[in-house]
């Protein structure tokens, strides 16, 4: 019989005392520190425990009794019977380790005033860099944002990114340019961040394909990207991250992914408390004694999130093996010796633990399937089903949905029923997210404890969130309707941030006129490298003044002012950058990454100017659709010239309006005042980008090259509008601490 306790080892010069843990069974003896220390009289021998008045009591003891539960697991429920001493010294001194490195933001003790110090953020799925630009622009009462590093996949992304920031601003800030899933993303993202806290994480992760879990349709390289977001915050605790996305997450599948991204953000665990949390479901055994297998799950689940990569699996395994212990213990209550070694509801059950115990090299090979699938462009056709249905089945989901079916196949005695369902029940508990986890537990409590559950989950949920909201670009001071959805992340010790403030009015918005007038002095397949000056009265003649109307003086996040302000044209030609910037230096153009090693670089006053070489009969296409003031309206006419197209739509812009969402391709839209396509650089206006944010690489591409490059128009459809993360920004400035 083990016995398991702490003792206190001599007092430093400060007076404090190292606790250690040990163990005595069968005559031997193991001991280890805790890493943690107390003074003498702070220490109750008796309950062993740090007395309730003392300095981190609560803290300290929640993790004693983590180590103790830990140590008494492996002496009497681990899978494997017996370990070494060495063994066992070598496993709890890995809990004590990965505890302490997973314990290194205290949340609750975190008192240091940043006031006129910069806050870090980092920018994840960047493209462009809309947040970042958004963000370094920001300032409230002498604090700003300090950019620590930006992530793409693409390399058009990071050239931009090093010419704006690095080159162009001066900065540090890094570029990670590798894809989210990989397995060394983490790490690779905490080297480059050198161990710098970070305060702010931002980004969109595309949710196209994004389904629940074990019922996707379609299996794509943009799958699941959010829950790897997702596991970036779990390792970084931000105090706040920003998650953005289309308007079309809110309906998909009738609000259920939405409500599953809710509760996957409120799966974010504060590690410190999960002692807290496993202590209150072992002490439901006691009126639960027919339910002590599934509980002890609950608790060797829940644990696991306190662990990132390798020792996670590590748990992960151990988790599914003390499953496949306890069904070995029961098969020979279930068949006999012959059906045990040939039946195929038995291997099926049994293999399927083997799937499960390796599901890290699953997860890999789908990834490197997914990735070859993508490449050779297998979708809407024969291949497609047959890549669908195996990457459906090495889903750990699927694999524990066949486990079940196995097990219903087979004549099981009434008497070893409920261990059965406590088998499947075990496995289904594996791939719940905890917040699903929360509820299975109030499932095993009375009134009292129901109340008392409610204080714990308020205490463990790392992050705070009601719900996303509908973020409008125009609200902001950006020229376009652009509705995005943002789910805001608020870590519990920081003020609740539910939605941010507009910065216009519905009658002050930004029109399209403000945003392009400076700009309209170019014409069909022509690029310009030089600011022209636009004579409005002569180009709009008994237009002119109601035109000149549409202009404002504003405030750099589009306030109408009365004096001291500049229009929105001039604020984009001067640019919004805050004092910090006041050495930067001109912006340039590169072609690639080997011109800018080479110094190739192009100095222009305007860049990102050039209009598309259209034809004749295009060109006469726009000019109709332009005249009859929309697509639809000019169909008989275009038909009646022989100038029909088979294009879905064309937006033409209104000068007194805001313009429709900007996309990726320019052919989409029609200038208010000439029949062209816009160029990058319009495009950038509509988006709120200064014209001293340079788009690099390639202007445009076509076909299948879309899905490997990036080029300027992409980059500008894409991004966040900087203004309305400028507004993110300072909205997280006015209430971080």
């Amino acid at each position: 019989m083990a016995t398991i306790n702490f003792y206190l080892d001599k007092s430093d010069k400060k007076g404090f005392s190292p606790i250690h843990l040990r163990i005595n069974c069968n005559s031997e003896q193991v001991k280890l520190s805790t890493g943690e220390k107390v003074k003498q009289e702070d220490f109750d021998k008796e309950t062993q425990s740090v007395k309730e008045n003392s300095e981190r009591a609560t803290e300290i003891n929640y993790y004693l009794t983590y180590l103790r539960d830990r140590a008494d697991e492996l002496l009497n429920n681990s899978y494997k019977k017996s370990y070494t001493n060495k063994e066992l010294k070598s496993k709890l001194t890995g809990f004590v380790k990965a505890y302490k490195e997973n314990h290194n933001v205290n949340i609750v003790r975190e008192q240091v005033s940043l006031y006129g110090k910069p806050f870090t953020f980092i920018d994840l799925f960047a493209g462009a860099g809309g947040f970042s630009e958004g963000f370094i622009q920001a300032e409230h009462n002498n604090k700003f944002f300090d950019f620590i590093l930006a992530n793409d996949i693409n390399e058009n992304s990071e050239l931009t990114h090093v010419v704006r920031y690095n080159h162009q601003l001066g900065l540090d800030a890094d570029f990670l340019c590798q894809d989210i899933t990989e397995p060394d993303f983490l790490d690779n993202l905490l080297s480059k961040t050198k161990d710098k806290t970070i305060d702010v994480v931002c980004g969109g992760p595309p949710c196209q394909s994004f389904s629940l879990a074990g019922k996707r349709k379609k299996f794509d390289k943009k799958d699941d990207l959010f829950s790897h977001y997702l596991e970036v915050i779990k390792v970084l605790q931000p105090k706040y991250f920003i998650m953005e996305n289309v308007k079309g997450i809110l309906t998909k599948e009738k609000g259920k992914i939405k409500e599953l991204i809710l509760k996957e953000i409120n799966s974010i665990v504060d590690i410190k408390e999960i002692p807290k949390l496993t202590t209150f479901i072992k002490s439901l055994k006691k009126n639960n004694l027919e339910n002590e297998f599934l509980l002890n799950c609950l608790v060797k689940r829940i644990e696991i999130e306190q662990y990132t990569d390798l020792k996670a699996e590590e748990f992960k395994e151990f988790y599914i093996k003390s499953i496949d212990s306890k069904f070995k213990k029961l098969t020979p209550d279930i068949v006999d010796y012959k059906t045990s070694k040939t039946d195929q509801r038995i291997s099926t059950i049994r293999h399927g633990f083997n799937l499960l115990v390796r599901n890290k090299e699953w997860e890999k090979l789908k990834r490197d399937i997914i990735r070859e699938k993508d490449f050779c462009n297998i979708d809407n056709d024969y291949f497609v089903d047959s890549f669908t249905k195996f990457l459906t089945d090495i889903d750990s989901n699927e694999i524990i949905n066949k486990i079940e079916e196995a097990f219903s196949r087979l004549n099981i005695a009434k008497d070893f029923e409920k261990s059965c369902n406590d088998i499947i029940q075990a496995l289904k508990i594996y791939v719940l997210n905890i917040d699903d986890c929360l509820t299975l537990i109030r499932d095993y409590c009375n009134t009292k404890q129901s109340k008392e559950l409610d204080i714990i989950i308020n205490d463990i949920r790392l992050y705070r969130i009601e719900a996303p909201f509908v973020a409008d670009s125009s609200n902001y001071g950006v020229p376009q309707n652009r509705e995005r959805v943002l789910f805001i992340g608020c870590r519990k010790d920081q003020k609740f941030i539910s939605e941010i403030p507009a910065t216009v009015t519905e009658e002050e918005k930004v029109t399209v006129f403000e945003a392009l007038y400076d700009l309209d002095f170019i014409g069909n397949n022509e690029e310009a490298h030089l600011y022209q000056l636009v004579d409005i009265s002569k180009q709009y003649n008994g237009t002119a003044k109601k035109m000149k109307s549409l202009l404002k003086t504003r405030s750099i996040d589009g306030k109408p002012l009365k004096s001291k302000g500049k229009t929105f044209a001039d604020w984009s030609k001067k640019g919004r950058l805050n004092g910090r910037f006041s050495k930067a230096k001109k912006p340039f153009y590169v072609k690639n990454t080997e011109a800018l090693n080479n110094g190739e670089k192009v100095f222009d006053v305007l860049h990102n100017h050039k209009t598309s070489n259209q034809g004749e009969d295009v060109i006469k296409r726009l000019d109709i659709i332009l005249k009859e003031g929309g697509y639809k309206k000019a169909q008989a006419e275009l038909n009646k010239c022989g100038l029909s197209s088979k294009k879905r739509n064309y937006n033409v812009l209104k000068p007194e309006s805001q313009s429709p969402t900007v996309m990726t391709i320019p052919d989409d839209y029609i200038h208010y005042n000439s029949p062209r396509a816009l160029t990058v650089r319009e495009m950038a206006r509509l988006q709120s980008f200064d014209d001293s944010f340079v788009f690099q690489g390639k202007r445009s591409t076509g076909g299948n090259n879309r899905k490997t490059e990036l080029p300027q128009y992409t980059l500008v459809g894409n991004a966040v509008p900087p203004l309305m993360a400028r507004a993110i920004a300072t909205e997280i400035l006015k209430n971080i601490k």
